[in-house]
């Protein structure tokens, strides 16, 4: 730093840590030794950082290296437009004697900007989305100071753009000229623009009337022309200094490498390189690369400077990779970094988390996983717990994903859905919802009685449907207990009635008072919960959320993009040695072992972000940082990393859809060093780990349990199950296993059949069979709320043919003078030593005196060559039922066994068929009794095992496939 305070020097004060010490610490190990015989001194200064991550971790290594007490100096973040950071305190002083106007709120700017976009007929999320890619591209104008005049002139150098971008351009001027207008309107500037006035005043003023005590600009890389202004000011200030990270020095990176990185007089850069942006931060402060000295001390953490050259050759731009050739192997060697490549993303987290264990089974030693990939760090967060190690990712999570936020969703979802079953039973389900303690007990006993009734086809929309939906459960007596849970969860849901089309704001008070309804204080309990309810009363008192109509599915989009928005970060508490880092929290700190995780291409580096306002060339033009100029960023953040003591690098073959390629930047080591130090020990730990061992498939099953044991009695629809699939019928009848429906079902082939069995006894109930009185019974039945229009467009056409021809039938029966007698009646009888009970859809009386057993089927009757191998026995069974007098009221011996075929056929749709037309209905009966006897006599009154899939061409159904574990065994000799 400068010697004497008062003179101005005649080289400035520029410095650089290299990449292979820690920056933070370094930095405070530089200022404490200068100020070790005054410690008081420090107070006096400042130290200018980039953002507030970085003021924390200054904070951090002043407290490590303190040993005790130390007065700090002022720590102040310039401010990062894109992190939405507003400068620090320190450089906006309330008595300046020319105020800048304030800035204008983020909100309410991406809500602004949204309203202007909604004027092109964009829908209210659609304008929200293009409003958040609008205020960057605006941000990006702004700090690089491009007038809106430039654009023209911008456009006039690319004729060749293609129509799209000329529409896009159109647009952008339009709004160029709005925007600056309604920011009047308000009274108050971008935050950027801002921050430029406010810089470029602080330099002015700091140049002409240096502040008391040192300053240092500590960290910052960018190159925005005001914040060079300011980095400057301070670099030639008596008693300032600038200190860069991981600037590259002549002996690693030679001149010529140095100036190919550009600007080129074309406007050519090498944005990808690593040290692109410091090169272009030196240009704009006029300062050579060789009047950067190397800051004096050395903070922990380091590693051997040959590492940080072997890293910097590595990292060189692709042009220069030759001098690869000519390095010796102690150039080439990067010492110190092993690497570990799994099959997964699941194997990469559980490498990590075991790496990180182990690091800290030293005392002392700490150690960092540094990663952009977010759900890795979920991940390897997750792993480190069974070790009850707590290591949050410092880079937070959206708030979408937390309490307070999945709970405002969920409600969202349900006023989008109109309490459609699938958000209902989220929103009665969430953590937050129904209490604590016994309380939360007794709601959760009530929801689950509420998911059941909600099993199935969809209900009404609304309160209403739903009051009807559980008033019919109730009355069905199916699910005890339904109309209390109902009575138990209505009054929390009153909010529900909210109408379609509302204001934003109004949306957000209706969210609101769901939340209040629903979990009350507990909504907004915790930091996720008080961002939440800001960001909640900020929406309601804006004018422009006041404004904004928006749908309830609108609703739901802008309110997860403004959560996704919103991070929530941990404090404090975590493990003291392992922690997790997102890039921007890695840039000034370092570990004794840093991980650096999810080095593939989409990872590190990220895919640049379109810019879907301005076009490249554009951009080229206006002297605006190109797409890939974040690849650079993240380029130098990794070399920066690659300085630890010790480093593992790890990635995964695949991701959860398909195999990945190798990051670049792994692939440069691999390339200059001829293949980096695998750490085979930890790929063998991390798969070994919860290795379940060799798979050991099972056998078929085959319970037999005791003959004393099995039922005495079954139902005719069961009989085939038995017969076709006996380890089924074991798991329903022995061990009382049903499936049940899932919530928000399909209208299944089932249900239709249900549906239509209903239609068909009330007919002979109420109308004693009327032909005049099906049809309109039909179409009620199409009317119903809980029928979705696209299955009554494409049923009702079939349905009512087939109702048609019913009609048709039963008056030809008539005629003959048959007669119908019951529906849905209910029978049993003994048979073969077993009580069998079933049910008829309907049995006529016919002119003989005998009677008729009818069976409705939706789909096709059971084809001859099934009844032949001895299944299809339903209607045989009600044959011998109704030959014993089993149904009450009903005599007379059965003369026809008849199926009403519903579905289509070469006719058309709808078609009698007699199951005993070929071998007449004493032979029938006899037929069944037959291959009934012999059933029974062995699973039911016998010993023989219920083996699985005995008969697999007629067992369809899969209820107990998993139970059995079919794909283990099915197919195996």
């Amino acid at each position: 730093m400068p010697e004497a305070a008062g003179e101005r020097p005649r080289h400035p004060a520029v410095f650089t840590i290299p990449s292979h010490r820690s920056f933070a610490d370094s930095l405070v190990a530089g200022l404490i030794a200068k100020h070790r015989r005054e410690p008081l001194s420090l107070a006096s200064g400042r130290l200018l950082l980039p953002n507030n991550r970085a003021v924390r971790s200054v904070t951090d290594a002043f407290v490590r290296a303190s040993g005790g007490g130390l007065v700090l100096p002022r720590l102040i973040a310039v401010g990062d437009p894109e992190l939405e950071e507003r400068i620090g305190g320190a450089l906006d002083p309330a008595d300046a004697d020319e105020p800048v106007a304030p800035a204008v709120e983020p909100l309410e700017r991406l809500l602004a900007l949204a309203d202007i976009l909604r004027a092109d007929g964009e829908t209210a999320s659609e304008a929200l989305r293009l409003a958040a890619d609008l205020a960057r591209t605006l941000d990006a104008l702004l700090i690089e100071e491009v007038l809106p005049s430039r654009l023209a002139d911008a456009v006039a150098d690319a004729p060749e753009l293609a129509m799209h971008w000329q529409i896009s351009l159109d647009r952008l001027r339009a709004i160029l000229k709005q925007w600056p207008q309604r920011l009047a309107e308000s009274g108050t500037v971008d935050a950027a623009q801002r921050r430029n006035l406010l810089l470029r005043r602080l330099a002015r003023r700091w140049l002409a009337e240096p502040p008391a005590g040192f300053t240092v600009a500590a960290g910052i890389t960018t190159a925005a022309p005001a914040v060079a202004e300011l980095v400057k000011a301070v670099a030639f200030m008596p008693d300032g200094a600038v200190v860069l990270p991981g600037l590259a020095r002549a002996s690693a990176l030679s001149d010529e490498e140095w100036e190919a990185l550009g600007p080129n007089e074309q406007g050519r850069a090498e944005e990808t390189h690593p040290q692109f942006h410091l090169k272009l931060l030196l240009d704009r402060l006029g300062v050579a690369r060789a009047e950067v000295r190397l800051w004096p001390r050395v903070g922990r953490a380091a590693s051997p400077p040959l590492r940080g050259r072997a890293v910097t050759n590595a990292m060189t731009s692709a042009r220069f990779t030759d001098k690869w050739n000519a390095l010796n192997p102690a150039e080439r060697r990067l010492s110190g970094i092993r690497t570990a490549e799994l099959p997964d993303a699941a194997a990469e987290a559980q490498a990590i988390a075991l790496a990180l264990r182990e690091a800290v089974e030293t005392p002392g030693r700490t150690a960092a996983l540094v990663t952009p990939d977010r759900t890795l760090a979920r991940r390897v967060a997750a792993l480190l717990a069974r070790w009850e190690i707590q290591a949050d990712d410092s880079a937070g999570r959206p708030l979408s994903e937390l309490p307070a936020g999945t709970l405002l969703l969920g409600i969202a979802a349900a006023l989008a859905e109109d309490l459609a079953p699938v958000p209902l039973l989220a929103l009665l389900k969430h953590p937050s919802v129904g209490g604590e303690g016994d309380e939360r007990v007794e709601w959760l006993k009530s929801v689950r009685i509420l998911d059941l009734a909600l099993r199935g086809p969809r209900p009404a929309p609304g309160l209403a449907g739903l009051d009807r939906h559980f008033a019919a459960k109730e009355d069905e007596g199916r699910i005890r207990g339904c109309a209390d849970a109902w009575a138990v969860a209505r009054p929390r849901l009153q909010w529900a009635g909210a109408d379609d089309a509302l204001t934003l704001a109004a949306f957000c008070d209706v969210v609101v008072s769901g939340a209040e309804a629903l979990a009350g204080n507990d909504a907004w309990r915790g930091q996720d919960g008080r961002i939440a309810a800001q960001l909640l009363s900020e929406l309601q008192a804006s004018p422009e959320a006041q404004r904004m109509a928006v749908t309830a599915p609108d609703a739901v989009t802008i309110l997860r993009q403004l959560l996704d928005d919103q991070r929530i970060r941990p404090p404090y508490g975590g493990h003291p040695r392992v922690f997790i880092w997102g890039l921007l929290e890695a840039r000034l700190q370092q570990a004794d072992l840093v991980v650096l995780g999810g080095l593939n291409e989409g990872s590190w580096p990220a895919a640049p972000a379109p810019d879907p306002w301005l076009a490249p060339k554009i951009r080229a033009n206006l002297g605006l940082p190109g797409l890939e100029y974040r690849i650079g960023l993240s380029a130098h953040d990794f070399a920066s990393a690659l300085g630890a003591p010790q480093v593992l690098i790890t990635r995964s073959r695949r991701d959860g859809r398909s195999p990945t390629v190798a990051s670049r930047f792994w692939l440069r080591l691999n390339a200059m060093t001829g293949g980096l130090a695998r750490d085979p020990r930890l790929e063998r730990l991390a798969l070994a780990l919860d290795d379940p061992g060799p798979q050991q498939p099972v056998r078929r099953p085959e319970p037999c349990p005791p003959a004393e044991a099995r039922p005495k009695s079954i139902s005719v629809t069961q009989v085939d199950r038995l017969k076709a699939d006996p380890f089924a019928f074991y798991a329903s009848a022995m061990l009382r296993l049903r499936s049940i429906d899932p919530v928000d079902d399909d209208h299944t082939a089932r249900w239709k059949g249900s549906a239509v069995h209903e239609v068909f006894e009330h007919w002979l109930g109420d109308d004693d069979c009327d032909p005049e009185t099906l049809r309109p019974r039909a179409l009620k039945l199409l009317a119903d709320d809980s029928i979705h229009p696209m299955l009554r467009a494409l049923w009702q056409p079939r349905l009512m043919e087939a109702i048609d021809w019913i009609a048709a039938l039963e008056r030809s029966n008539q005629g003959q003078g048959r007669r119908p007698l019951r529906a849905e009646a209910t029978g049993k009888a003994l048979i073969a030593g077993v009580t069998v009970d079933g049910r008829a859809d309907r049995i006529d009386r016919m002119a003989d005196g005998g009677l008729a057993i009818i069976d409705y089927k939706t789909g096709a009757p059971p084809t001859r060559k099934a009844v032949d191998a001895g299944f299809a026995l339903q209607l045989g069974l009600l044959g011998l039922i109704a030959a014993a007098d089993g149904f009450d009221g009903v005599s007379g011996p059965p003369r026809s066994h008849e199926y009403w075929s519903l579905a289509r056929n070469k006719d058309g749709f709808g078609k009698l068929h007699r199951a005993d037309e070929k071998m007449g209905a004493v032979e029938f009966l006899a037929h069944a009794e037959s291959k009934f006897g012999d059933a029974a006599r062995r699973w039911l009154t016998g010993s023989e095992p219920f083996t699985a899939k005995l008969n697999p061409a007629y067992a369809p159904y899969g209820d107990y496939d998993q139970l059995m574990r079919l794909e283990e065994w099915y197919g195996r000799r």
